[in-house]
């Protein structure tokens, strides 16, 4: 989970700091989009937010921003797949398939946390 955390922070302060490249590099995109620029640059400080809430906190609030984080990437799970159509297959796969991961790490997070 620590290293997810860190990759948060790390994605998110890349997209804050070049959403234009970040989006290029992911396959979505390229010129010039203010639009599609301030949604990235959202979801950056929501990825440096979740991640660096974990990182921040102690074992009691690791739990709390492990669960929000798994519902954050379970959203973005399905907002990938409610897109597919608009999207070449492999990027749906390639950004579906992160999400889904993290969303593996954060339920075996969440359900260690329980399990204790």
């Amino acid at each position: 989970m620590t290293n997810l955390a860190r990759g948060r922070v790390a994605l998110g302060v890349a997209a804050l700091a070049a959403p234009r490249l970040t989006v290029k590099l992911m396959g979505m995109g390229g010129g010039a989009d203010p639009g599609r620029d301030y949604v990235v640059r959202m979801f950056g400080a929501r990825e440096v937010a979740v991640g660096a809430g974990y990182l921040l906190s102690d074992e009691n609030g690791r739990r709390l921003w492990a669960r929000l984080g798994l519902a954050v990437d379970a959203l973005d799970v399905t907002s990938g797949l409610k897109t597919r159509k608009a999207l070449p297959l492999w990027v749906t796969a390639g950004a579906v398939g992160i999400a889904a991961s993290a969303v593996g790490i954060g339920a075996a997070k969440v359900a260690s946390d329980i399990v204790r």
